[in-house]
């Protein structure tokens, strides 16, 4: 059973909250506290001595940070929504459980870890800064909600470093403790995940958008998903780092995407992380069939030979 829910969480996780929206959406102001834990449990399995970065991180960052503002430049003089829902998937750090992936796939995980820290860090700062003109409010001045956006973001995503440093270097118990609940991070995902589905869905009831502008921000994901996965590849593959450039641009933190919009931009642009979701595990999972299946041709030669 406990199999079966690890292999279908992501869909079983987004019918729930679809299902169960009127609960979970009272219970999105957890979405916070779940998306700080779940990174520090992460950060608490790394050691700074392991973080090094490279050129490759630095190419990345600047995708991900003027990337995103280049996306809203082009689509906004279209649609305004549509342009919000594809810019906060390219703005969006990289997921916690893309480590993983990466070493299924035969990538770097030390090298992906670190760039998961810079793009935090990169996201801390851009999204203050750009967001508060994007979806400016008259009663409230540039500065001010930078200021808001600042306080609840930038500890959100660089505290749990530092909190996971702390522990290391002065409280090596308690950091013991916490690195043997790690996987706990897995499921804290799966309550995140219905939660911002259930965010998603009632954006989508209460929007007055018609079905096109829906349709259009899923498949502006699509497109940028795609782009992201393709342009790390290819900049990875000049610094013999293809596989772990790939995930580190096109897997994102979905959840802290769908948040984000929700709680800063329109929300109907939500719809944009949330299929996200499903177009970077469709690529995921293409991508570990067909290692799946070239090691498989390969054991096959061997025993053949």
């Amino acid at each position: 059973m406990l199999k079966f829910l690890k292999n279908w969480t992501l869909p079983i996780a987004m019918l729930v909250g679809a299902i169960g929206y009127p609960v979970f959406i009272s219970l999105s102001f957890l979405t916070p506290f779940l998306i700080f834990t779940m990174l520090l449990l992460t950060f608490c399995k790394v050691s700074p001595a392991d973080l090094r970065p490279k050129m490759l991180h630095l190419w990345l960052l600047l995708i991900q940070i003027f990337g995103s503002l280049a996306v809203y430049l082009l689509l906004c003089r279209f649609n305004r929504i549509v342009a919000e829902g594809a810019m906060v998937c390219v703005i969006c750090p990289t997921a916690t459980a893309a480590a993983v992936i990466t070493h299924k796939l035969g990538g770097s995980a030390a090298s992906l870890t670190t760039y998961t820290l810079i793009g935090n860090i990169g996201a801390a700062i851009a999204v203050p800064i750009l967001f508060p003109l994007i979806e400016a409010h008259a009663d409230i001045s540039f500065w001010s909600s930078f200021g808001i956006i600042l306080s609840r973001v930038f500890p959100l995503l660089i505290c749990p470093f530092l909190v996971a440093w702390i522990l290391r270097s002065f409280v090596p118990k308690v950091h013991k403790v916490l690195l043997g609940y790690h996987e706990l991070a897995f499921y804290l995902w799966g309550v995140s995940l219905a939660i911002v589905t259930a965010q998603t869905l009632y954006s989508l009831i209460n929007d007055p958008a018609d079905g096109f502008t829906e349709i259009m921000i899923a498949v502006a994901a699509l497109a940028v998903c795609c782009l992201q996965f393709f342009l790390g590849k290819t900049i990875g593959s000049r610094y013999n780092d293809r596989i772990s450039g790939g995930q580190a641009l096109g897997q994102k933190n979905t959840i802290l995407a769908i948040w984000m919009a929700h709680t800063y931009l329109n929300p109907l642009s939500a719809v944009g992380p949330g299929s996200y979701v499903l177009w970077q595990n469709i690529i995921n999972s293409w991508q570990l069939w067909k290692k799946r299946k070239n090691e498989g041709k390969n054991s096959y030669k061997i025993r053949k030979t």
